[in-house]
């Protein structure tokens, strides 16, 4: 059996990926400076998107380019820099250890369901691109494109909202 170098190399870019996406949200939560976290925060879905690429779903790979590193991560870098004082770091609070167990909580039920669930997985890529049959489900009648219309303007009054709040009295 004879496998060609894509076959050989997807798993490895997989991995690689993998790697990349959770030591950027490791990183997004070590790092004390909060602009270094919005920057590891957008690699994060840099990486996500590729992960997407390598899964055969260029749609949710453009999808997640255009939301989260284009929309998110401007409106997080926007609220950042509108924040006083943000130079001095997250400074500590009586929250951490309960901030830590319910955290660990959280990642016990992730664990747990991720465990005893029944993952269908397919050992062949899809036979047509997956972009027209994501197309059909948002445009069609009964699609949703309704809320990725509305999401726009939720984002829009989010950063109207950090203005009016950090802004000098």
């Amino acid at each position: 059996m004879s496998y060609s170098l894509s076959e050989l190399m997807r798993p490895l870019i997989f991995y690689f990926l993998s790697f990349v996406v959770l030591g950027s949200a490791f990183m997004v939560v070590v790092k004390r400076n909060i602009f270094h976290s919005a920057l590891f925060l957008i690699l994060s879905f840099f990486g996500v998107a590729a992960l997407f690429i390598t899964l055969d779903a260029e749609f949710l790979a453009a999808v997640q380019v255009l939301v989260y590193v284009g929309a998110i991560s401007v409106l997080i870098i926007l609220a950042i820099m509108l924040t006083r004082d943000v130079h001095k770091g997250s400074p500590g609070n009586k929250f951490r250890v309960p901030a830590f167990i319910v955290a660990a909580l959280f990642l016990g039920g992730v664990i747990y369901a991720m465990v005893n669930t029944g993952w269908a997985v397919s050992s062949t890529p899809p036979l047509e691109p997956t972009t027209p049959t994501i197309a059909n489900l948002l445009f069609s009648e009964g699609g949703f494109i309704l809320p990725l219309e509305i999401a726009p303007l939720l984002l829009v009054a989010a950063i109207i909202g950090a203005i009016v709040l950090v802004r000098e009295k």
